[in-house]
């Protein structure tokens, strides 16, 4: 199933990425990638391992250069390709599987590197006031002071958000955020990155693994494999039991959540009878 037509008409202010493609040794990891989702919402993007999520979101960055012929990244009617690496990096961050801070700082120092797009020559009063702020919005405030590497895995995962939010994004890239996490902090992060959204209007396209999260959590879907985008539309309408078995090659059955309504998928091997 394709549920592209069910994606919404693009506005100015949309995310909207058109073309990326990305070849390592002749070897297509992304593969004219190109899909719309409205800004201020929460996009999950899904696949297998191999499908490409992580270089995909590397390629929306610009940390890579595409390969493909007029590839862009529109947001707010500007290209973020097109844009220096300075100014991109007041638009749009990336957080990264492995991301953590290894040299010794204060949690407070580690999000203060958020700044260095925008500083010149010295942290002004302004700096102050952002790094607080992402600080309070990320929910790692209380730990300001401390070393970051005392801080458990849950906790370095606010930080290194709180360190995407002071470059002060209107996209926020997150890969695989939930890796390391226990349940009850993969749980908390979505829930604080819907109240990012709802307090900052900010557009999240977040790579993961987790089917049910991605289904229960995001607002729209684009499905990978192989490199391209293979469905994507309103969550959870974009994926179905067929799409499934075609792209991770298992068999799968959804159950409503009895809290929200939202489906949970429940897994089985191909070929497995099910009661």
């Amino acid at each position: 199933m394709t549920a592209a037509s069910a994606m919404p008409a693009v506005s100015a202010h949309d995310l909207s990425v058109h073309g990326l493609s990305y070849a390592v040794r002749g070897k297509m990891l992304v593969d004219d990638v190109s899909f719309d989702v409205p800004a201020g919402t929460l996009t999950a993007l899904i696949g297998p391992n191999g499908a490409g999520k992580s270089t995909l979101l590397r390629l929306m960055n610009g940390a890579l250069a595409s390969n493909g012929e007029g590839a862009a990244v529109m947001l707010g009617g500007r290209d973020l390709l097109r844009l220096s690496r300075r100014e991109r990096a007041k638009t749009v961050a990336l957080v990264e599987q492995q991301s953590t801070i290894e040299f010794a700082v204060t949690v407070r120092e580690a999000v203060a590197l958020g700044r260095i797009p925008f500083r010149r020559w010295w942290a002004g009063a302004g700096d102050d006031r952002v790094i607080d702020d992402a600080l309070r919005l990320a929910g790692a405030g209380a730990w300001a002071d401390r070393q970051v590497a005392t801080l458990s895995g849950g906790e370095r995962q606010r930080v290194t958000l709180a360190r995407a939010l002071a470059q002060q994004p209107r996209l926020l890239l997150l890969d695989e955020p939930t890796n390391h996490l226990d349940i009850a902090a993969q749980l908390d992060l979505f829930a604080l990155l819907r109240d990012l959204i709802d307090r900052t209007h900010l557009t999240v396209v977040v790579a993961l693994h987790d089917l049910s999260a991605a289904l229960n959590d995001s607002d729209y879907v684009v499905v990978l494999s192989g490199g391209r985008v293979v469905a994507s539309g309103v969550t959870p309408d974009a994926v179905d039991a067929d799409l499934i078995r075609r792209v991770y090659g298992v068999e799968a059955a959804f159950v409503a959540d009895p809290g929200s309504g939202r489906p949970v998928v429940i897994f089985r091997r191909l070929g497995d009878v099910g009661d």
